[in-house]
């Protein structure tokens, strides 16, 4: 009952291979299917991480959405950075990541270190500073990541930084 697969690149419609003399479907006029291998690493980066994309304006002609993987090196901790207007969803999918920010709320700034697991996620809010740990010293952490912007939006600091509390 199951159909075969497709091979990445062809689509929803099997039928709408590029052909000699036939144009191509339109971008947004598919699904589109990206490979684990075939994930692009030249997209925004941190020091300390690499990310690699697979859904963007660029590669498929996404307008509101990027996803991609960030891989984080054994015993490695990223710059600090945020993602400007971008909501972050991230799902960890091997390793113990650690999401490290600045909580403004109190007297005096105080750090916050969320430590996950594989299955969980953190949810990122737009220009809030912060960065990834990896503190085990064997093991790659390697997270799933989706944007509310076409690209990968990431503006690296010389430091973290505690956003102001919102007036209630």
């Amino acid at each position: 009952m199951s159909e075969p697969l497709t091979n990445p690149g062809e689509g929803f419609h099997p039928h709408l291979h590029d052909a000699p003399g036939q144009a191509a479907a339109p971008l947004r006029t598919r699904l589109h299917h990206i490979s684990a291998d075939a994930l692009d690493g030249e997209t925004a980066q941190t020091g300390g991480m690499r990310r690699f994309a697979a859904v963007s304006g660029r590669t498929v002609g996404s307008e509101k959405l990027w996803m991609g993987q960030t891989h984080v090196a054994p015993a490695t901790a990223s710059s600090d950075h945020h993602h400007g207007e971008s909501e972050t969803a991230i799902y960890v999918v091997s390793g113990h990541p650690e999401f490290v920010f600045l909580d403004g709320s109190g007297d005096a700034p105080e750090e916050v270190r969320l430590r996950t697991s594989p299955g969980d996620y953190v949810f990122v809010p737009p220009f809030v500073p912060h960065r990834e740990e990896n503190p085990d010293p064997a093991e790659e952490a390697v997270v799933v990541i989706a944007r509310s912007t076409q690209e990968a939006v990431v503006v690296n600091l010389p430091g973290l930084y505690a956003l102001p509390a919102e007036d209630a």
